[in-house]
């Protein structure tokens, strides 16, 4: 649990990524991020959604998993909860994302984005870049799975919109008896194919690579393109596989080596 919240938070500092600080911005133009995390011995999570100035967004679902008896915690219950921990709040936008705001802002304009539900005709046309929410899943040496997620969403999303990211099943799952996963791309179509519970269910009888393969091929052809996936399975074997034009991934082994590192074209 230590390790997926850590990493995750790394990536909500880091401002290139869209979760936390950086992340994509709404049709108003205001930061609204979910984060999810999920043990896989308790089958426990937690997770919040449309959390505006929470730094780290990943740690305020870790108290809602551990010191609350909810799952998911929204807007400003959220952000109460968060104060009522002192969690470290920022100002999320940066200036990236107010300058791709504000193209999407012309182009809707313009009618060029008639339908956001039209999500990968956006994604092809490069409207709707910002889709890169970022996630992490651990294996410790006795067995215990952990997963976690964070995003700032679907840029010129409606505001009040939650993706898949603060939903257990869709933007992750864990389960000591299967595997985990984590997913990202249009949270949407993750919702509705419960992406990352059908990847876990299917490494009861498939290693974590299969699994990732078979789920992105099955959902390319049921729903459409526009997601990626992470598994990792009890033998501590991961699995990478998407649909969008890239993925950045990073395998760290027990020993703390780095085991691979790609920012890979689509499969």
């Amino acid at each position: 649990m230590d390790a997926v919240e850590a990493g995750v938070v790394s990536m909500e500092d880091n401002p290139i990524f869209n979760a936390g600080t950086g992340s994509a911005l709404n049709l108003a133009g205001e930061v609204e991020t979910d984060a999810a995390i999920m043990d896989g011995a308790s089958l426990r999570g937690g997770a919040v959604a449309i959390v505006r100035r929470v730094r780290n967004p990943v740690r305020l679902a870790r108290i809602v998993m551990e010191q609350t008896d909810h799952v998911l915690i929204a807007g400003r219950g959220a952000e109460r909860l968060a104060q009522a921990y002192e969690m470290q709040r920022a100002n999320l936008k940066v200036r990236e994302r107010v300058q791709a705001w504000r193209r999407g802002q012309i182009d809707f304009t313009k009618g060029k984005v008639k339908h956001l539900s039209r999500n990968y005709k956006l994604l092809k046309k490069g409207l709707l870049d910002a889709l890169d929410t970022v996630g992490a899943l651990a294996l410790d040496t006795d067995g215990n799975l952990a997963a976690a997620c964070s995003t700032g969403g679907l840029s010129l999303k409606l505001p009040g919109r939650i993706g898949d990211t603060a939903i257990l099943g869709a933007g992750l799952y864990a389960d000591n008896a299967v595997g985990a996963a984590t997913a990202t791309g249009v949270g949407e179509i993750a919702i509705r194919t419960a992406i990352s519970k059908t990847a876990c269910d299917l490494m009861d009888k498939s290693s974590a690579g299969v699994a990732a393969k078979h789920v992105i091929k099955t959902v390319s052809k049921r729903i459409g393109k526009g997601l990626g996936i992470l598994t990792l399975d009890l033998q501590g074997r991961y699995g990478v596989a998407h649909s969008t034009r890239h993925l950045c991934w990073a395998v760290v082994e027990r020993s703390g080596k780095p085991q691979a590192s790609m920012f890979n074209t689509r499969l």
